[in-house]
């Protein structure tokens, strides 16, 4: 009867299979891992993904030596969660997300590990394979409360100060000056930041789970209060030096100061309870009655993988020949007057979404009476990572808009061709003291919703099934001095069948 092959043998012949297995995900993957890439470079938020991976690679090589000792096998019941994660990927490619496609791509690296050399060593890898989920670079979609967060804060601080304010959306007005919170001041950064660092120092520094788990806690909450606190302070010295302290690059190099300080403190008092655990603490790789190790067993592994995560690849070139023949038929727009409305000859609003990428696109105004209503619509066919509809950068106002700022946003519902539907609402300031309400929706295909991940959803699943992705946003506004909101939910009665009608004849 054959021995059973040393653990240091098998090593031997499941390092290059695991190799192979991780070089052809990256050429498989390769856009999806360019695009990330890209992300990093061009995003300060971000620009830590860089030392992800080789922190990760070290953390694996401190445990070398407990590693040696486990018998590497591969596990092909794995090959079923590394389906899915394709699966994944391909709903993600469908709906030009790249946050789903990108984490999909990270855990079929982390796949590979299980399916390669088993569960066993994979547990052993636990962390730095988790570890690597923090080059994604996601975390964005927080900006927004995290912006209504901080100026809810610095408002009450200044309040509390006796310094009166007067606000409107994210912006406010103090005796000194005009202050906005912007994308910069949300705190995203020193958030993702802490949370990085600190999940890493928790890791290296504490053995038992609880202790992990609490300090991870504490590098989320301390960076978000630290900010609030920060964006006061900033908005005091400013108030107080005139606006010559803390404004431009001051409050840039303030900023991450202040923040390099309060994580200095967070991480001397969190030493305090080190327990600092082995360079070489490997969890979970006791190995009793292992059954005999299976020859070849890794490369077979690693075969069947290449050949399932080829499959969404496959699928996806299967749906884009399918797509193919509409992919130089531009989409037509018109959109009748409805009954009691008429087209305006000239333009009276001077306002306009901030959408891009648009096939086609319909900007109009119609009246009745004194009442005016404007009409946008924004008509997204063979979408890709620039032409989107869903999109960060589709919005109604531009940050860097110096001529008109969103002051509120919300939701209601109205009726649109005899069905009662909800829409997202906004109101807009420009110059002058020019107010517009204003109403916005989705159209995917012949389903309406106001939710981002619905509409995408929707997309991903109607290019699944051979439908395209014929999509559409319709935006209708009003001046406030108008009658806005009423205007907006007469002519949404009036015009309702005009739209659907419209829409689905630019499908076709």
């Amino acid at each position: 009867m054959p021995s059973e092959p040393k653990p240091v043998a098998s090593w031997r012949g499941a390092l290059p299979a695991l190799t192979f297995s991780l070089a052809w995900i990256l050429a498989w993957y390769w856009e999806t891992a360019q695009a990330m890439v890209g992300i990093w470079a061009r995003s300060e938020t971000f620009a830590h993904a860089f030392l992800v991976p080789p922190i990760s690679l070290w953390l694996i090589w401190r445990q070398r030596h407990a590693l040696a000792t486990l018998t590497p096998r591969g596990s092909l019941t794995m090959l079923v969660p590394a389906v899915l994660t394709g699966f994944v990927w391909l709903l993600g490619e469908l709906a030009a997300i790249n946050a789903v496609t990108q984490l999909a791509l990270v855990a079929l690296l982390v796949l590979t590990v299980p399916v390669v050399l088993g569960s066993r060593v994979a547990l052993a890898m636990a962390f730095p394979l988790a570890y690597l989920f923090f080059a994604v670079p996601i975390g964005e979609f927080v900006m927004p409360r995290m912006m209504e967060w901080t100026a809810d804060f610095t408002i009450r601080a200044l309040v509390a100060t006796g310094i009166p304010v007067y606000r409107e959306g994210l912006h406010f007005v103090i005796p000194s000056g005009n202050w906005s919170v912007v994308e910069a001041c949300s705190g995203v950064r020193y958030l993702i930041a802490s949370v990085v660092v600190g999940t890493l120092y928790a890791y290296l520094n504490y053995r038992t789970l609880k202790r992990r788990l609490l300090f991870i806690a504490v590098s989320f909450v301390v960076p978000i209060i630290a900010n609030w606190l920060r964006a006061y302070m900033i908005v005091m010295l400013g108030h107080l030096s005139g606006n010559t302290l803390a404004v431009g690059v001051d409050h840039l190099i303030y900023g991450w100061l202040f923040f390099g300080v309060v994580i200095l403190l967070m991480f001397v008092i969190g030493a305090r309870w080190a327990e600092h655990p082995d360079a070489g603490e490997c969890v979970g790789i006791a190995a009793p009655n292992e059954p005999p190790t299976q020859p070849g067993r890794p490369w077979l592994a690693a075969a069947l993988f290449a050949v399932a995560t080829v499959l969404p690849h496959a699928w996806l070139a299967a749906i884009d020949r399918a797509e193919a023949s509409r992919a130089g038929v531009p989409p037509s727009l018109t959109l009748a007057a409805p009954a009691g409305w008429q087209a305006a000859e000239t333009r009276a609003i001077d306002w306009r979404p901030a959408y891009t990428g648009a096939r086609a696109e319909f900007d109009a105004e119609f009246l009745q009476g004194a009442r005016r209503v404007g009409v946008f619509i924004g008509y997204y066919r063979q979408q890709d990572y620039d032409h989107k509809l869903v999109s960060s950068t589709n919005t109604l106002v531009n940050s860097n808009d110096r001529a008109w700022l969103r002051v509120s946003g919300g939701s209601r519902d109205t009726t649109l061709a005899g069905q009662s539907i909800a829409v997202r609402t906004a109101e807009l300031r420009g110059a002058g003291e020019q107010r517009l309400v204003v109403w916005r929706w989705y159209w995917i295909n012949g389903r309406l919703t106001t939710s981002d991940h619905v509409a995408k959803a929707w997309q991903a699943f109607n290019r699944l099934l051979g439908r395209g992705d014929d999509s559409a946003v319709v935006i209708l506004y009003a001046p406030t001095t108008e009658g806005g909101e009423s205007a907006l939910e007469s002519f949404a009665a009036a015009s309702g069948e005009a739209f659907d009608a419209s829409l689905r004849q630019a499908s076709r």
